[in-house]
């Protein structure tokens, strides 16, 4: 674990000994997280864990430290965000450990009528931990957002702390506006891809528009939190995206994979 015939490009030279790279997974909530992480090592696939809230990540940890292809976030999911005096001692812990490490997530903003409940509370949680990990750079930090009708505030806290001067910041999932996507790349965000992403008008135009260094794949699993996963499953995923992702810019797999692995592999570090 980080803290501190293939169908996805067969003639391809793996980046880093990895060929494929999830870069936004919860594997600290599949019920046989270890197993699939060794699984996918076999497989020449590395991960990074987004975990949903300052009490998973030691035990993230820990459960993931023999496994060389993990590397383990600190998040505080917007779903996980209370409002009143738990909430904000909850997203103190979230910003301290955030600063503290070198990969945070899943954090961010969700705006969604599901999640009105705590619309006033996310901003200032998201605030807090982007505060902190500008006051507190870290080389290398790489930062995995969720912005669910919210990507026009979250781009705002980001720049109005400076954080894409001192990490890379990485939109998971990404379904802003147009005018939220130029200010992305302008501020030469990354946005990470997943099957679902592919499935929408919008964001197969994003795919199509972004330069290929900004992009990454992911899969986002498991579909049920806490359920199990397998690494065929897993695979599949980041194979039918990469499929997807070529065909929509109008390349193949075999010169794409190696171009998004070694992307990954060197934010990872791996």
């Amino acid at each position: 674990m980080r803290g501190n015939a293939n169908p996805s490009g067969e003639d391809a030279p793996p980046a880093g000994g990895y060929r494929l790279v999830d870069m936004h997974c919860h594997l600290s909530h599949m019920a046989n997280g270890p197993e699939v992480a060794a699984a996918v090592r076999q497989r020449g696939i590395a991960l990074l864990d987004a975990t949903l809230a300052p009490s998973e990540y030691p035990a993230a940890c820990e459960r993931f430290a023999a496994a060389p292809n993990v590397c383990v976030a600190s998040g505080l999911h917007p779903w996980r965000i209370e409002a009143g005096p738990a909430g904000e001692k909850t997203a103190a812990r979230a910003a301290a450990q955030a600063a503290a490490h070198e990969f945070v997530g899943e954090v961010g903003l969700d705006f969604s009528r599901a999640h009105a409940s705590t619309r006033a509370a996310q901003p200032c949680a998201f605030d807090r931990i982007v505060a902190a990990c500008a006051a507190q750079p870290r080389a290398g930090r790489v930062v995995s957002i969720h912005a669910a009708h919210a990507a026009t505030e979250a781009l705002d806290i980001l720049e109005r702390h400076g954080l894409p001067a001192y990490a890379t910041c990485i939109f998971h999932w990404f379904s802003g506006s147009g005018e939220d996507l130029n200010r992305l790349r302008a501020l030469g965000r990354l946005v990470s891809v997943n099957e679902c992403m592919l499935a929408t008008r919008r964001g197969r135009a994003y795919a199509r528009q972004l330069p290929e260094d900004a992009l990454l794949l992911e899969t986002d699993t498991p579909a049920r939190l806490d359920a199990p996963c397998s690494a065929a499953e897993l695979e599949a995923s980041l194979a039918h995206t990469l499929s997807l992702l070529a065909e929509i810019r109008g390349t193949s797999t075999q010169t794409l994979a190696p171009a998004l692995a070694e992307t990954s592999v060197r934010l990872l570090r791996l």
